[in-house]
């Protein structure tokens, strides 16, 4: 028994369908932690897309060097870290906010370099129009370059979903009961891994093609000619 379900392990058949619903519970908090890492990258990765373009090499060299660091760390030093030093220090966080911040730490050093390349893709002509019309350097940012540069990244922010959700059973090194933490443990408890694995090979199938049918969908929505100006 495992989260108050039980297995039936008369049949191969019977075993899939009995444990079924504790995968699929595993299978919501393996969504949930893609969500709210992928929601961090989105947002520490613009803050450091900003910091980089900074015309001041003071602001701009530091920002580099911080997310070069992090992209070339492993998810996995980075998550003990936070989940092992940081405590030393009095920052206790939960297993599974911990591995959600791990994930969005890592993948915004990948989401600035998004960021950035879709900010420069904006022609600069956009900009030069804006200042002409008196428009101020942070509504021309927020209300001509950004809505110019989202249709830009956002097949590359798509992959980056993909591959965040990918990464999250890299959380089950810290108990967070992820799909694949959860077959490990009914493989663990009914010696039979082979089932269990297999189904949360499918699911993450099913999972991966879902989203990148999304992105698809809203890459094909979103508008790439550029924006008016008013």
């Amino acid at each position: 028994m495992l989260f108050g379900f039980e297995w039936d392990t008369n049949t191969p058949l019977d075993f899939a369908i009995s444990i079924l619903p504790i995968l699929l519970t595993g299978m919501v908090v393996t969504i949930q932690a893609t969500l709210l890492g992928f929601a961090i990258a989105l947002v520490l990765g613009l803050v450091f897309a900003v910091l980089k373009s900074a015309p001041s090499r003071f602001i701009a060299w530091p920002a580099k060097l911080v997310t070069e660091f992090i992209r070339d760390t492993p998810l996995l030093v980075q998550l003990f870290f936070l989940y092992y030093v940081l405590p030393e220090y009095g920052i206790v966080l939960p297993a599974f906010m911990t591995g959600a911040l791990a994930l969005g730490i890592q993948y915004s050093a990948y989401t600035s370099e998004v960021y950035r390349a879709g900010l420069e893709a904006v022609p600069r002509s956009q900009r030069e129009a804006a200042r002409a019309l008196n428009l101020s350097s942070a509504r021309t940012f927020s209300h001509i370059v950004v809505p110019q540069a989202i249709p830009r990244i956002v097949p590359a922010m798509g992959n980056y979903v993909v591959s965040m959700m990918k990464d999250v059973p890299v959380l089950s090194v810290v108990t967070v009961l992820e799909m694949l933490n959860v077959a490990r443990i009914i493989g663990d408890r009914t010696f039979d891994y082979l089932i269990p694995l297999s189904m949360v090979g499918g699911l993450y199938l099913i999972m991966t093609l879902f989203a990148s049918g999304l992105v698809r969908l809203l890459d094909t929505k979103l508008p790439k000619q550029g924006v008016p100006l008013k």
